[in-house]
């Protein structure tokens, strides 16, 4: 029985991977008056007076929404919200047993971003941050900037900043291994979508050097034709030397590849072409080079989305922390600073004794590494003075 077999077994078996669960019994009738009628009217009427309690009166505080329109469900695409549903359930899980957040999932039955913005601003009362998962790009930008406009809890597209927080904390261990400079690299990422647009958008903040973006007719340069609004916002900022031509073009002479594209793009003969090369290949379940071929290319530092090979890319490094520390100062948004802060967290949670070509990131099952995520983001909000706890 191969993997697929067996989840849909699980699936089947569980009838879901989340349920709610009360946080004090309900055995006397003095309870069901504290728990409910007539005691709940009291803090109603608290809050009511000052909506501020709401965040201490009711499990806003620590509850995340979970959110998607089902369009672009890992690499299956657009499938819909329902069948996104197992997904956002597997991401509450992720929250609850990593973070100790509690997350709640809500499937969107529309793709016009008016109706699906209006939607999650209405139901946002209910929660303390809103997680916004498997959005198609480009779609995904205007819907997480008018809501973080509208809203005042944190509202975070993890598939865009979660997966950019990770590759910097990796790329900044590799470029350690490698013994690069940051501010003289060249880093090559394929694939301009949600993910691949707000991984170069973080590099260039950090300050790791060019960032060269590429996509299914090759590099993006300034000036181009027919790009979105993403690609064309980044086109300003990247490519520095314009250069024009395909992914092999692109890779060579550069320092490293970050893949968030397709199957079997790249081959050993392209990453040959590198310098030391840094092979971020992220691509689900097949990534855009397999590991041994990249090695045969001579790449130095091979990282992949899979847990079968050592320097698993994985978000579930990012997202836990990050709420958990937004939650705990009730910080009205996740900044740019909070992003570079909790990369270099995780970064530094590998020793320079531990660190390696084979381990540059802590372990995707690391408990403890929601925690050093949530004390760099909590430490960066109340420095930026928009800690509100």
């Amino acid at each position: 029985m191969d993997i697929n077999e067996k989840a849909l077994n699980l699936h089947y078996e569980l009838q879901g991977k989340i349920e709610v669960v009360s946080r004090r019994s309900i055995e006397t009738r003095e309870d069901l008056s504290l728990m409910y009628t007539p005691g709940v009217a009291e803090p109603c009427r608290v809050i009511a007076k000052d909506y501020e309690q709401s965040f201490r009166l009711t499990r806003r505080s620590n509850l995340v929404a979970v959110i998607t329109d089902g369009s672009a469900v890992l690499g299956l695409g657009d499938i819909g919200p329902a069948a996104g549903m197992p997904v956002m359930e597997g991401k509450c899980a992720l929250f609850k047993e990593f973070g100790g957040v509690d997350a709640f999932p809500i499937c969107v039955n529309t793709k016009d971003v008016d109706k699906l913005v209006e939607t999650i601003y209405l139901i946002s009362k209910s929660f303390g941050g809103i997680n916004l998962e498997d959005i198609a790009a480009p779609r995904c930008f205007e819907v997480e900037r008018r809501l973080k406009e509208l809203c005042d809890i944190p509202v975070f597209h993890d598939d865009q900043h979660g997966t950019a927080i990770v590759v910097a904390a990796a790329m900044l261990n590799a470029a350690k291994v490698t013994g690069k400079t940051l501010g003289q690299m060249k880093i090559v990422i394929n694939g301009a979508g949600a993910a691949g647009i707000a991984i170069g958008k973080l590099l260039i903040s950090m300050g790791f050097g060019n960032i060269v973006m590429c996509d299914i007719n090759g590099i993006i340069c300034e000036g181009d034709q027919g790009l979105n609004a993403g690609q064309e916002e980044i086109s300003h900022i990247s490519n520095l030397n314009h250069e024009h031509g395909t992914l092999a073009d692109a890779l060579k002479g550069a320092d490293a590849f970050v893949g968030v594209s397709r199957p079997n793009l790249v081959t050993a003969e392209m990453v040959s072409t590198m310098k030391d090369g840094i092979v971020f290949a992220m691509a689900n379940p097949t990534p855009e080079i397999m590991p041994d071929e990249a090695k045969k290319g001579g790449a130095a530092v091979i990282g992949t989305g899979r847990s079968d090979f050592p320097n698993q890319i994985n978000n579930v490094l990012v997202f836990p922390g990050i709420f958990k520390g937004a939650l705990a100062v009730r910080a009205r948004e996740i900044t740019e600073g909070m992003k570079i802060r909790a990369a270099k967290a995780l970064a530094a949670l590998v020793t320079d004794d531990q660190l390696s070509p084979e381990y540059i990131l802590p372990s995707a099952l690391d408990k403890s590494v929601a925690d050093a995520v949530a004390d760099a983001v909590a430490q960066e909000a109340r420095e930026q003075g928009i800690a509100r706890a």
